[in-house]
């Protein structure tokens, strides 16, 4: 059990943001490939799928970072002109450093009529102190407005609730000291007394709880709710909620739990019933891309299908080709 939520983004990344990256010769070579790919008549799709596709998150990053520092274009707007279609779409997202196509997909998610609340509570909820920040601070500076106003202009009811819990980062720092079981056995009685033991839910108790508690000591605090209620946080959550808000307060509780079992059920989700939510596999597999492994195990545990068998099923043409060499990255052997 994780100790402090996971980070979807890795560390080079992090490190990367802090400051102008360090790139190496190759990614002038890539850049190249790019501009290359789209001049003249026609885009080369191949092409591009051998270079952006077949990139892990940081490579992207540089890539997008020197190809502006080169060209004075931003190379999102290069691929909104020369792509289209699903394949359009994930392209301009792999074209972007990963807390700018968090912050693009969050606006994806609130553009137009009506709201995407599934694509926009799989991005909110579950994540770190850290990257809950930064995505606050990059969507402001992309979209010049705050975070949470946006969400309580979208949401209401008890997915405000939520969204607005998870865009604090209030989850506190592990110590065992302060996080024992005494303590866990009080939060699973406030737990209790805010949602099965009262008439009627205070769903903000509940969400403080499950928002502020690391991943360790929320599994005692689950530990503790079954020892005394003969069934876990996830069941409790299930009997007092309802509907896109139950879903989404679980995913919430579940990425805390067990992230790469709950990254492995959202991806098989987009594709469950009529039809494929080709806009949220797109989004899952660039989003998880650094822990994809881990995820790939448990989808395979859930559904006796790999990941690639899935995407293969589900999608087709220069599309497929993108999903498939981007899982191919996270786990060359595995396609």
């Amino acid at each position: 059990m994780s100790i402090q939520s996971i980070n979807l983004y890795p560390d080079s990344v992090h490190k990367s943001l802090l400051g102008d990256p360090e790139y190496y010769p190759e990614i002038d070579t890539y850049v190249e490939t790019i501009r290359n790919a789209t001049k003249g008549f026609g885009t080369d799709e191949d092409a591009l799928i051998q270079t952006l596709g077949s990139k892990d998150i940081h490579e992207r990053y540089l890539i997008a970072y020197r190809y502006k520092e080169t060209y004075n274009q931003d190379l999102k707007d290069l691929m909104n002109k020369e792509t289209s279609g699903n394949f359009g779409v994930l392209i301009k997202l792999l074209a972007l450093p990963i807390p700018d196509a968090e912050a693009k997909i969050v606006n994806m998610a609130t553009k137009g009529m009506g709201t995407n609340e599934k694509l926009l509570w799989s991005v909110i909820c579950g994540r770190s102190n850290e990257e809950i920040e930064l995505l606050k601070k990059v969507y402001f500076k992309k979209y010049n407005k705050d975070l949470s106003i946006l969400v309580a202009s979208e949401l209401s009811g008890v997915l405000e609730k939520l969204h607005l819990a998870c865009l604090q980062g209030m989850e506190e720092t592990y110590d065992p000291t302060y996080h024992n079981e005494s303590k866990a056995v009080e939060d699973a009685d406030e737990f209790y007394a805010a949602g099965e033991g009262k008439w009627g839910t205070d769903e903000a108790a509940l969400f403080d709880i499950i928002c502020k508690a690391p991943p360790k000591y929320l599994q005692m605090i689950d530990d503790a709710y079954v020892a005394k209620r003969n069934h876990n946080l996830e069941r409790a959550l299930e009997k007092e909620l309802s509907g896109k808000g139950k879903k989404a307060a679980i995913f919430h509780l579940n990425m805390k739990l067990n992230p790469y079992k709950t990254g492995a059920e959202h991806i098989k989700s987009t594709c469950a019933g009529i039809g494929t939510d080709e806009l949220g596999l797109s989004c899952a597999i660039l989003r998880y891309q650094h822990i994809l492994p881990r995820v790939m195990v448990e989808h395979v545990n859930i559904s006796s299908k790999t990941v690639e068998d899935r995407v293969v099923s589900e999608t087709s043409g220069y599309y497929r080709k993108l999903l498939v060499q981007m899982i191919k990255v996270a786990w060359p052997d595995a396609a």
